[in-house]
C-alpha cells in the first residue's frame, strides 16, 4: 500500500534515509513529506521508530473539487465502513491552500457531514466526533482543485515522545532536533555535545539515536490501534524486535547549560526518558566549557529572539566563535539560529548552511569544521 510520512521542511532527506533503512520501496521525496510503499508491518515500524516523521498517512482517495458539492460528494463516495464502525468516533484535520476553499474548518465540516450522512443513510445512525482521541483521524488536504483524503495511522503527532515533562523558553521540537542530528551526519560513533541544552531535547534525541531505542517506546497509543484491521500480534512483534535492537552507546552524550533552571528541566526530561546512564549533565557556561578529548559533534541552539538586543547578540555570538576557534579544534560544530546579523560575527567559515524553520522563525543550520 502507499503511505506518506510527513515531516518539517528541510528534513526530507533525513526521512528518506530512515525509510530506506526500514526497507521501504518506491520512496519519493516531496515537500514536507516522503511517499513510499509498504505493508502493514512497515506502517507499524514507521510509526514506532521514525525519528523525523510527524505523521504516517495512508491515502485512500484523490479527486478534483472547485465547490462545496464536489467536495461533499467526493468524500461521500469513499466506502467509510471499511475504516470506521458506526459506534466509533472521527476527527478531521484539514490543510487547505486553495482559491476555491477559503476556510479550512468549513471544509472539515463538509467532509464530516459527508461521512456521517453516508452512515445515517446506510444504518440509520451515525458516528460521533471526538477531536482528542477519535477511533479514526482523517487527514484532508486541499491544494488548488485537488483533494487528498488520507487516514492518519499515527493518531497524535509523532513529535510527542512522552518524555517532555519540563521546559524552558522556546524548546526545540523533537522532530526538528532529531532532524538536525541527522543532517549533521552524527551517528553515535563519536562524542556528542550540546553546550546550550535548554530543556534537553537535542541530547535526549541524540541519546535515543546512539542506543538505537525506538523514539515512541513510551507512547501509550497510536491511531492504527483502533482501526478495524489492527493486527495486535504483528504489532507486538514489531515492538519486540525494535526494542531488542537497543545497544550500549559508544560515547557519553553531554548536555550543559549555565542556567540552573535549564539543567533542572533537562534532568527531569532525561529521567523521564530513562536515559540517566547515557546523558551526562554538566553546569558550565559555554565560555568555560572544555570539550572531551576525543573530537565529535557539537550542536548548539543559542538565543536569537527579539529579547536580545543587536549589540548584545553580536557580542554573544562573537564570544561563541572565539571559544570554538580556540578550544574545539577537530570538532564539527553546528549552530541553528535565526539571527542572521549576529551570525556574521562568529568569525568562522561556513561549510554548509541548511534553511530550517524553528516554529515560525526562519533559521539557518550552519556547519563549521574547526581546524
Amino acid at each position: 500500500m502507499q503511505l506518506i510520512a510527513t515531516t518539517m521542511e528541510g528534513l526530507e532527506p533525513v526521512l528518506v534515509r530512515e525509510l530506506e533503512a526500514l526497507g521501504a520501496q518506491d520512496i519519493a521525496q516531496l515537500r514536507r513529506a516522503v511517499s513510499f510503499e509498504g505493508d502493514l508491518e512497515l506502517q507499524y515500524k514507521a510509526n514506532y521508530t521514525l525519528r523525523t516523521a510527524l505523521r504516517v498517512l495512508q491515502p485512500v482517495h484523490q479527486f478534483s473539487a472547485e465547490h462545496e458539492k464536489q467536495l461533499y460528494h467526493g468524500v461521500r463516495e469513499i466506502d467509510w465502513k471499511q475504516y470506521l464502525d458506526v459506534k466509533g468516533t472521527l476527527a478531521i484535520d484539514p490543510v487547505v491552500t486553495s482559491e476555491f476553499f477559503k476556510h479550512s474548518q468549513y471544509t472539515a465540516l463538509l467532509a464530516k457531514d459527508a461521512i456521517v450522512d453516508q452512515f445515517r443513510e446506510q444504518t440509520g445512525t451515525r458516528p460521533d466526533v471526538n477531536i482528542e482521541y477519535p477511533s479514526l483521524r482523517i487527514h484532508l488536504r486541499i491544494h488548488k482543485d485537488q483533494v487528498y483524503v488520507s487516514l492518519d495511522s499515527s493518531g497524535d503527532s509523532l513529535h510527542r515522545r512522552s518524555y517532555r515533562r519540563d521546559t524552558v523558553a522556546a524548546p526545540l521540537n523533537e522532530v526538528l532536533a532529531a532532524g538536525m542530528i541527522g543532517l549533521s551526519g552524527w551517528n553515535g560513533s563519536t562524542p556528542f555535545v550540546d553546550a546550550m541544552c535548554g530543556s534537553g531535547t537535542l541530547p535526549i534525541e541524540a541519546a535515543l539515536m546512539a542506543i538505537n531505542r525506538p523514539v515512541q517506546q513510551l507512547r501509550e497509543r497510536f491511531g492504527f490501534e483502533r482501526w478495524p484491521n489492527f493486527d495486535s500480534i504483528l504489532w507486538k512483534k514489531v515492538k519486540a524486535e525494535a526494542d531488542a535492537a537497543e545497544h550500549t552507546p559508544a560515547y557519553p552524550i553531554i548536555a550543559s547549560d549555565k542556567d540552573p533552571r535549564a539543567r533542572n528541566a533537562t534532568s527531569i526530561n532525561v529521567m523521564a526518558a530513562g536515559l540517566e546512564r547515557v546523558v551526562r549533565i554538566e553546569k558550565h557556561p559555554f565560555e568555560k566549557f572544555s570539550p572531551p578529548d576525543t573530537p565529535g559533534t557539537l550542536i548548539i541552539n543559542p538565543p536569537y529572539d527579539e529579547r536580545m538586543s543587536l549589540e548584545d547578540a553580536i557580542s554573544f555570538y562573537k564570544s561563541i566563535g572565539d571559544r570554538l576557534k580556540h578550544h574545539w579544534t577537530g570538532w564539527d560544530a553546528w549552530v541553528i539560529s535565526g539571527h542572521k546579523e549576529a551570525l556574521k560575527h562568529l568569525g568562522l567559515k561556513t561549510k554548509h548552511k541548511i534553511p530550517l524553520l524553528n516554529g515560525a522563525i526562519e533559521c539557518g543550520f550552519y556547519h563549521y569544521e574547526l581546524f
